[in-house]
This record gives C-alpha cells, structure tokens and sequence, in this order.
C-alpha cells in the first residue's frame, strides 16, 4: 500500500514533487532578485515509466508494483516541472535543471516489500554509484558555466540527454504546473479537500 501524506496525498508524490514544487514556487522572487540563479531538481531515469494524470494528481498509485509506478511518477512530474519552469522564467536569468544522478545506494529500497528486500539490497551495494558519484551532475549543473541555453533539460552524467517522450509534452507540463499550483493552494481556486 501507497503511504498518504496529511494532506490525503500520496507520500511519494507529496515528497519528490510537491514539496519541490512549493519550495521553488516560494523562492522564486528571491531567485529572479539573484539572477543569474538556477533551480537543480534532481528527478532519475525512472522517468521512463512514469505516468501522471493531471485531473488525478497527487492520488496514490494504484497496481502490484504501486510503490515504484508512484517513485516513476513523481520523476515524471520532476522533469516535467523543470521543463514548465524553464519556460515561465524564459528572459528572467534564472534556469533550471532536471537531473538523473545515476542509481545511487542510498535508502531508496527502505519501503519496498519484504519479501523483495533480500533481492534489490544486494544489488544496490554491487550494481549503485555511491552518493559522492551520484552528486556530480547535480553539482555540474548547479555550477557549470555555459549551461543556460540548456534551461529546462534533462541532464545525466553531466550531459544534456533526451527524456523519454512523455517528459517532452509541453502539454502535460502546462496541466502538472497549473495542477500542482491548485493542490498546494498557490491557484485562485485553492487547495482541494484532502482525498478529493
């Protein structure tokens, strides 16, 4: 079962997204007051299997594998955020980043069922970078010059790379904003009730 936040959320989506969202969303004042400034949002290639909903947002995941298909979502909802943001701070100095550290052995894994433990914990000491290799693309991006014409792209291993076609939809980064903005009550229409 999907964990919910307070708010009737679910946790995984509250934590990875909204609570980025809101803290950007709060900071951009003082962002644009700095320029230049950039916003790193660290998301991952897990991106690829991430499926949002904007009229269902915030709702957990649902299936066998609910747990991962909610980290792939809030992904998702990471480069899509970074994608949308980039485009309202077009001409502003201030840009943005999503970025995929590489899969790194950190406590990824702590809420994973039992009975899979024994099998994923293993592979992430063998197979994961560890948490200094998995910084250097967020630190490359957060310090590099010369990235501000990549604003709003998705980089792993310290180079800009394609996301996965669901992670280019302008579309879809217009309705997560516009959605994000009403569940964390930044929208004239305010926050819904919880569960709604």
């Amino acid at each position: 079962m999907c964990p919910l936040s307070k708010d009737g959320y679910g946790l995984t989506f509250q934590v990875n997204h909204l609570g980025h969202f809101l803290l950007t969303q709060l900071l951009l004042e003082r962002l644009q007051r700095s320029a230049p400034s950039r916003v790193v949002i660290v998301a991952s290639r897990a991106h690829c299997s991430g499926r949002l909903d904007p009229a269902a947002l915030g709702r957990p995941a649902r299936g066998a594998l609910r747990t991962f298909q909610a980290y792939c979502d809030s992904k998702l909802a990471n480069v899509l955020h970074a994608r949308e943001l980039a485009t309202r701070l077009q001409g502003t100095e201030v840009t943005c980043y999503a970025v995929h550290p590489g899969f790194v052995n950190t406590e990824l894994f702590r809420h994973a069922p039992l009975w899979l433990k024994p099998l994923l914990v293993p592979l992430a000491w063998l197979f994961f970078r560890e948490a200094a290799e998995g910084a250097e693309t967020p630190l490359y991006c957060a310090t590099q010059e010369g990235l501000e014409r990549f604003s709003g792209r998705y980089f792993a291993d310290c180079r800009p790379r394609e996301p996965w076609p669901q992670g280019r939809d302008d579309g879809l980064a217009r309705a997560l904003w516009e959605a994000s903005e009403r569940l964390v009550g930044l929208s004239p229409h305010g926050p819904p009730a919880p569960g709604e």
